[in-house]
């Protein structure tokens, strides 16, 4: 890596933990603000966008953990570094979520059986902050890194929240002005099936990578069909596994068959495969074995068995 290249890196890194921290201090501000408001005014709308907000907290304050660790350096005992406590905490934080929305759920019910009173004046104020908040947190975040997955996670989770800010100002409008307090726990029942819909898929997509589950996006089939048919002498590809070490970063293993060839073009076919895996799959980390049938004498590659 050049000079450059490394002071590139470092600027952007720089500028995105920026990015990620302004935007966590926003959101999180916000949180308080919100529940203050939502007890105060009897809103369960604006209780239930804080935990709307919660969720993008936990998602910024996740973004800035894993782009901190993956600064760290692997070491003798964990080989793979600290990627995997990105997942553990996404678990977390995605268990803990259906527990807020469980609960919101629970509210919604009651407020439908039995209506309470809700103030739409201070509960349009709050919610008119939070959506300026939202949008500058919107903002700041889509100024960092274009590349960066976890970036471009916690900026879709930032305008998700800013809509449902926009729902809440409606539902204040209609609270001021006509009265109908049912609005409010309809709202809220609405955002809470949101949050529950981003709790699944941050649990299921922690419990894929934790279990090494094949990315979704990838084919086995697909995989094996392109190495063999882009690289002469490639006869087969078996025992392959494919997982993801943490999001954005993936890993494969495979045995590759090839024909009696020299152990110098066992090492341009490996370089020739990584291309591939890295170009038309994302797969960066890979580790292949060569195997042949009717291989000779020290300067070949080794016996299959």
């Amino acid at each position: 890596m050049t000079h450059h290249d490394h002071s590139h890196n470092l600027t952007s890194y720089d500028t995105n933990k920026r990015a990620l921290l302004f935007a966590f201090l926003i959101t999180t501000s916000m949180i308080a603000v919100e529940v203050v408001g939502g007890i105060v005014s009897g809103s369960l709308a604006l209780l239930s966008d804080a935990g709307h907000m919660f969720t993008d907290s936990g998602a910024l304050a996740l973004a800035l953990f894993a782009l901190w660790f993956s600064r760290r350096p692997a070491t003798a005992e964990k080989t793979y570094g600290f990627y995997r406590l990105e997942i553990l905490s996404a678990l977390l934080n995605g268990s803990f979520l259906v527990l807020i929305a469980g609960y919101i759920f629970y509210q919604a019910i009651q407020r439908i059986i039995t209506p309470t009173p809700v103030e739409g004046g201070l509960m349009l104020v709050v919610a008119g902050i939070g959506l300026v908040a939202n949008l500058a947190s919107a903002f700041i975040l889509s100024r960092g890194g274009k590349e960066n997955l976890n970036i471009q996670g916690a900026l879709w989770h930032v305008i998700s929240d800013a809509l449902s800010s926009v729902g809440v100002i409606i539902g204040a409008i209609i609270i001021y002005f006509t009265g109908f307090y049912l609005v409010d726990p309809i709202i809220g029942f609405v955002i809470a099936i949101v949050i529950l819909r981003g709790a699944w898929k941050l649990v299921s997509e922690a419990v894929d990578i934790l279990l090494e589950a094949t990315p979704k996006d990838i084919k086995l089939e697909k995989v094996i069909e392109a190495i063999k048919k882009q690289i002469s002498g490639v006869r087969d590809v078996h025992d392959i596994h494919i997982w993801t070490i943490s999001s954005g970063l993936r890993a494969l293993s495979a045995h590759v068959l090839v024909d009696d060839i020299l152990v110098s073009d066992c090492s341009n076919v490996s370089k020739r495969i990584k291309e591939i895996l890295r170009q038309d799959f994302h797969i960066e980390h890979a580790t292949i074995e060569f195997e042949c049938e009717q291989c000779e004498g020290t300067i070949f590659c080794p016996r299959k068995k």
